[in-house]
């Protein structure tokens, strides 16, 4: 199984999530996601892996996401919009991001990931 780990190295939630991947003894392969934006292709793909609402997708707590009012412009935007937006900017995606062959996750929960794991 492949497993790959989209992070923000300073982000306190992804070191959590990297610190438990690596006590579980999971190997991944890890991703900057300010180096290297997730694409829009990816992106679509990852969401509709995962049967979440694309919502979820976003970095709802991050500076960008408040600077660009999305919270208000997201429900008047269709999805590839939407998409082009998240794959404009690492940063306007939900972080830490885990794909696996089984499952993508965005965000950090034990529990999430010790089931898809």
């Amino acid at each position: 199984m492949s497993t790959q780990f989209i992070e923000y190295p300073k982000c306190s939630t992804c070191r959590k999530a990297r610190t438990w991947l690596e006590g579980q003894g999971v190997e991944f392969a890890s991703r900057h996601i300010a180096e290297q934006a997730p694409t829009a292709e990816e992106l679509r793909e990852w969401w509709q892996r995962s049967g979440l609402p694309l919502r979820r997708f976003f970095n709802t707590c991050g500076m960008k996401y408040r600077e660009l009012e999305l919270a208000k412009r997201l429900p008047q935007m269709d999805e590839a919009e939407q998409l082009a937006l998240l794959a404009s900017d690492g940063m306007l995606v939900k972080r830490p991001l885990l794909v696996t062959d089984k499952a993508v996750i965005p965000g950090f929960k034990v529990e999430t990931w010790g089931a898809a794991l």
